[in-house]
């Protein structure tokens, strides 16, 4: 699972990557910081199974901090995106080749007015311009692809009574897109694939769009609500877009980062405040209570429930830990491992999961909350763990 950030230029994008993965990357408030992608760790924030039982887990991959399980997840920075980069424009091309392998989006929205459609200074400019114009783009880039195998599309379908789901699959496979994407999207919005001769470009735009949305969801990161027209804003996008929209404070959630990183505050990323254990300077303090502020009025910096929005309730993926009776490995580790899966996935799925010769021997699991047996068909639920015999 890869989750991109999308936005246009000087969004705050470098920002909320930096702010989320703590890595080293350029920022700056000029157009285009961000040239080659940045690849990094960020965190899902669960609850630590091992608390259930009295224990602390001790996390392969990842961290615990009181009760809380941060969960690691692959991020994409890529370059900002300006209308006409389905075209080319910009750093257009790069950008799309970037996010081709990702799952979700996580869409940097400036809410503060003060940069335009290029990422440039002004004022008072409407944020829902740039919703609307990173659609547009995502849109003609499925649209792009699309265009280039309908021709086949027609033949095969009217000639020789083809798969349009396989063909239109299969040009579209870079992307991830499946051939059970493609019927999911031609039942729902009702499109006649027996004769796509007929198809309009209303149409053929139409199915992009809608293949588009299904198959890259997106959540809205309504970032800089801190400055003086960010809450009106935000108030104002949450109206007007389905997606679902957060508000969003990445250089607070940064600077609260860092300063729990120097040991100067304690701070569990996604809570509401945090506690200072050192004497600050007065400058130090007056920022941490502008902060602390913010994150009063919204609830939190809102990167790490971002986070959380698009993995559980966009993807709607769930974490499962292998766990047997004693809950450690054989160094002692209380639950050292934990997975992100699918939705719907099955105890045999997490079986071969974990490695292909305990799905072949699947046998049984046993839930470690329950301590009853389920069978391969047993659909996973968020937090289970769950004991794998073989034969």
């Amino acid at each position: 699972m890869i989750i991109g950030l999308v936005g246009k230029p000087s969004c705050g994008k470098s920002t909320f990557f930096k702010s989320a993965t703590l890595q080293d990357v350029a920022i700056a408030s000029y157009p285009f910081t961000t040239i080659k992608p940045n690849h990094g760790m960020a965190y899902v924030k669960i609850h630590d199974l091992a608390a259930d039982f009295g224990k602390v887990s001790n996390p392969r991959q990842g961290y615990v901090r009181e009760g809380h399980r941060f969960v690691p997840i692959d991020l994409f920075d890529v370059a900002g995106l300006v209308e006409g980069a389905s075209e080319g424009k910009g750093l257009g091309n790069q950008f799309l080749d970037d996010l081709a392998g990702v799952d979700a989006f996580i869409h940097v929205v400036d809410m503060s007015g003060e940069t335009d459609e290029g990422g440039k200074q002004t004022e008072n400019y409407n944020p829902s311009k740039d919703i609307m114009m990173i659609e547009k783009e995502l849109d003609l880039w499925y649209l792009g692809i699309l265009r280039k195998v309908w021709s086949t599309v027609m033949k095969s379908m009217e000639m020789q009574k083809g798969n349009f789901a396989k063909t239109v699959a299969k040009q579209f496979s870079g992307l991830k897109v499946t051939e059970d994407d493609i019927n999911h999207v031609v039942i729902k919005e009702k499109f006649d694939i027996i004769r796509p001769s007929i198809w309009t470009d209303e149409t053929l735009f139409h199915f992009a769009r809608a293949l588009r949305v299904y198959t890259k969801p997106m959540i809205i990161a309504a970032n800089k609500v801190d400055r003086p027209n960010g809450m009106s804003n935000f108030t104002k996008i949450k109206k007007e877009f389905s997606y679902p929209v957060i508000a969003c404070f990445a250089d607070g959630e940064l600077s609260l980062r860092q300063a729990d990183k120097a040991g100067l505050i304690k701070y569990i990323p996604g809570e509401k405040d945090f506690g200072i254990l050192k004497e600050l300077s007065t400058p130090q303090k007056n920022a941490l209570e502008m902060i602390r502020k913010v994150m009063h009025e919204f609830g939190s910096t809102g990167v790490q429930e971002i986070l959380n929005g698009v993995v559980f309730d966009i993807l709607k993926y769930v974490a499962v830990f292998p766990a047997g009776a004693k809950m450690e490995d054989s160094k002692g580790n209380v639950l050292p491992d934990c997975f992100l899966m699918p939705p719907n996935s099955t105890a045999l799925d997490f079986a071969y999961r974990l490695h292909t010769d305990i799905g072949n021997k699947f046998v049984k699991a046993i839930n470690l909350k329950t301590k009853q047996a389920v069978g391969k068909d047993y659909v996973i639920k968020n937090l289970d763990g769950l004991e794998i015999l073989t034969r």
